[in-house]
């Protein structure tokens, strides 16, 4: 049952990823990421890791996933040209690409795996220590620097994401704070006298 409960949920979460990619509706896009947060949440769970699949369903799922739906769905975002201005830095995508898939073959080749790692993995839990806590310790513990850098790639990716969306439009009223502040209090606002009975 655990073997099929793991090949069951690696395949939705292969498969979820995969037509994320290549779905042309944005819409189904963000329906198949859902689908491969929540196989990652299973194999999480069969890792004996429930702290980490609830919080992928939290708020990955639960906020993150929803929110690209909701913006997905409610603006009214021109994918057509988005992918036409794309299609001018291909090039240096693919050089790019190309770097990333050497560098991930070189990791490859000089991957040595310990041999104390299956026997540490066949260590029993401590029963004084809760999941949380042990992740806690390894994470703003051991991992303290990689756990911060993860965060500032995230920021990087955050802000790129916003460069690329963001879209000024010429028939929108937009403030200007600097005239605001130095607008002229005296011409600012104009007193009319109105007599009674007489409208505005």
């Amino acid at each position: 049952m655990f073997a099929f409960a793991f090949y069951l949920f690696a395949i939705s979460c292969v498969t979820g990823g995969l037509f994320t990619v290549i779905s042309r509706n944005p819409v189904h896009s963000v329906l198949w990421l859902i689908l491969s947060f929540l196989s990652a949440a299973g194999l999480f769970v069969l890792m004996g890791a429930e702290f980490l699949a609830m919080l992928l369903i939290i708020v990955y799922v639960g906020a993150v996933a929803v929110l690209f739906l909701f913006v997905v769905m409610m603006l009214d975002v021109d994918f057509a040209e988005l992918k036409a201005e794309m299609a001018k830095y291909m090039p240096l995508a693919l050089l790019i690409a190309v770097i990333l898939l050497m560098q991930f073959a070189l990791a490859y080749g000089a991957w040595d795996s310990n041999a104390a790692a299956e026997g540490l993995r066949a260590q029993p839990v401590p029963v004084d220590r809760h999941n949380t806590e042990a992740l806690g310790l390894i994470l703003y513990d051991e991992y303290f620097l990689l756990f911060q850098l993860s965060g500032l790639i995230l920021l990087v990716a955050m802000i790129g994401a916003i460069v690329l969306t963001l879209r000024h439009r010429s028939d929108v009223k937009r403030q200007d704070v600097l005239a605001q502040m130095y607008r002229d209090p005296a011409k600012a606002m104009e007193l009319k006298d109105v007599k009674p009975g007489q409208g505005l």
